[in-house]
């Protein structure tokens, strides 16, 4: 990838107009950043032909930070409450959507199991990125807040691993049910380890330092060393980074870092955040504009669908194992989880990684394209609308638990 220093000044620069604007107009700043990129494509496609930003560049430059941060904040005194539930949606969730979407495309469009089975796990991914957003405008905090974050959180790590372990079986020749055990073991297990060694050994680190510029060193070597250490290992690079950020951030007890340091970390990643996410929805709108779209457009239809009755799926009946316990959920919460499952960045990655050899990978890639759009434009800005039907929230703002 070369590196055009213009180029990144000038999506920096629109990124931070973009903030500005759709702050005026209530707008998400997803579906804005898209919109931004569909213009620069159409205005300026001659002046810059290529778009720096590859599948390597997204997968392993923009992720981590948005991974590590997402875990280092996440509240665990809270979300341990409610671990079960969480752990539920996540992990029989994806297996539900991923069996379910596979299904869907392999008898629907003909899809081979193979690549169905693979879009099913990469798009099982959701993006929480929109969704707080519009929680936080519009008030939503406490329990529910907390659940959502958390589901799409580990949701996102039980996809990437999950879509690791599907593509050992395209690039191998595991067939059998021990292989796939061994593999779903290693993956796991070696990804959480990586992590959790990357994490501790920073912390243990941090013990004999008290300056706030070391500390947001180790702070990023943690995000990036776990991602890199678990992928080069075959591992899931997101499920590392995951089990790092949480035992960086909340999760330890004793942790060591000071508050000026932790103060310095939070800030670089709340920019190092909104930097990555600003590229990351740009370059999806450049891309919607220079897709082709005019051979898939009944793939994309069924897709859309498919992908919907998976998250239907993956949400109703895991909430409805708890409804007669203390950790019930309300129905209304419920169908904010099922439309509140936008797809993003990592699904996005994960396609665009799919190995040449992939049975249909230009369809596979095109029609994820085409699903983050409808999840980014349909879903993302009908969110707010959604909240004060189901009167989650009132229409002055005013937040709900």
């Amino acid at each position: 990838m070369d590196f055009n220093v213009a180029l990144f000044e000038l999506l920096l620069l629109v990124s931070a107009l973009v903030a500005m604007l759709v702050r005026r107009l209530h707008m998400p700043y997803s579906v804005g950043l898209v919109i931004a990129g569909i213009s620069l494509s159409y205005m300026a496609s001659s002046r810059f032909p290529v778009i720096p930003l590859n599948q390597d560049f997204i997968y392993n430059v923009l992720l981590p930070p948005l991974i590590f941060e997402a875990a280092f904040h996440m509240r665990w005194t809270e979300v341990r409450k409610d671990f079960v539930v969480v752990q539920t949606l996540a992990i029989v969730g994806v297996l539900l959507s991923t069996g379910i979407t596979a299904a869907g495309m392999h008898f629907l469009l003909h899809w081979e199991w193979i690549s169905g089975l693979l879009f099913g796990t990469l798009i099982a991914a959701t993006d929480p990125v929109s969704i707080l957003a519009t929680f936080r405008e519009a008030g939503v905090v406490g329990r529910f807040r907390h659940l959502v974050e958390a589901e799409s959180l580990f949701n996102d790590g039980t996809a990437a691993a999950g879509f690791r372990i599907v593509l050992a079986f395209v690039v191998g020749t595991h067939v059998g049910l021990i292989d796939v055990l061994r593999i779903s073991g290693t993956v796991l297990l070696g990804s959480v380890f990586c992590g959790w060694l990357i994490g501790n050994v920073v912390l243990s680190l941090l013990h004999r330092t008290d300056d706030h510029l070391v500390e947001i060193a180790f702070a990023m070597i943690a995000a990036y060393g776990s991602f890199l250490l678990a992928d080069n290992l075959q591992l899931s690079g997101v499920l590392a980074t995951l089990v790092a950020g949480l035992v960086m951030g909340r999760l330890n007890a004793i942790n060591p870092m000071t508050k000026r340091g932790r103060e310095a970390v939070e800030a670089v990643l709340e920019y190092t955040v909104f930097a990555a996410n600003s590229f990351i929805f740009l370059f999806i709108g450049i891309q919607q504009a220079r897709r082709e779209y005019d051979t898939v457009w009944a793939s994309i239809g069924i897709a859309v669908v498919v992908v919907m009755l998976a998250r239907a799926v993956a949400v109703y009946p895991c909430c409805m194992l708890f409804s007669r316990s203390s950790l019930r959920i309300d129905v209304r919460h419920q169908h904010v989880l099922f439309w509140g499952g936008l797809r993003g960045a990592l699904a996005l990655a994960l396609a665009m990684g799919l190995p040449p050899g992939v049975p249909r990978r230009e369809e596979i890639v095109t029609v994820c394209f085409a699903v983050v759009a409808f999840s980014i434009f349909i879903q993302g800005t009908t969110m707010t609308a959604l909240l004060r039907r189901l009167r989650i929230v009132q229409r002055n703002g005013g937040g709900s638990q």
